[in-house]
């Protein structure tokens, strides 16, 4: 109930460019009593990451309630060493995320990098290697896995490196 409260969004005009108005957009931090609390305890203690801990002062700084000082988004930046769109990314995850989600770091919607052996493909892997080597053969060779994957038309292509990376995360004795 309290998260609907806090996506008051409010414009503000400037007319700093020859007269001319434009509206910004600015998420309003106001923190309640208890996260106000939980934010000192944390900044205090200091066993929090960096991070976290530039985005408590932040939020902090940035409270425009009875008991915040309601600093500027310039001030807050030069006081904490971070750039001004820090500031504002941290006020608008804290107004439509809540507290948790401004200290911590956001998750890649993204990955940089898709994953070329997924769940299904790891599985098939792992079944390969346990099964009996092809013959003539001792045991199966990470070349010999990665090409066996690549003729069952799990993936397209693997290197051996990556075979061997999957093989080591699943505690596999084959490897």
């Amino acid at each position: 109930m309290d998260q609907l409260f806090r996506v008051a969004v409010c414009l503000l005009v400037s007319s700093d460019d020859g007269g001319k108005e434009s509206a910004m957009k600015k998420y309003l931090v106001t923190l309640t009593a208890a996260e106000r609390d939980q934010l000192n305890a944390m900044i205090s203690a200091g066993k929090a990451s960096a991070k976290r801990l530039a985005h408590a002062r932040i939020l902090l700084k940035a409270d425009q309630s009875d008991a915040g000082p309601a600093w500027p988004d310039e001030a807050i930046a030069d006081a904490v060493e971070v750039s001004t769109d820090t500031v504002a990314r941290v006020r608008q995850r804290f107004v439509e995320q809540g507290l948790e989600a401004a200290l911590i770091r956001k998750r890649q919607d993204k990955p940089s990098r898709e994953r070329i052996v997924d769940g299904a493909a790891e599985a098939t892997l792992i079944a390969v290697a346990c099964s009996d080597p092809p013959d003539g053969r001792a045991a199966w060779t990470l070349t010999m896995l990665a090409d066996k994957l690549v003729e069952l038309e799990v993936v397209e292509t693997v290197s051996r490196e990556t075979v061997r990376r999957v093989l080591k995360k699943t505690r596999s004795s084959r490897i």
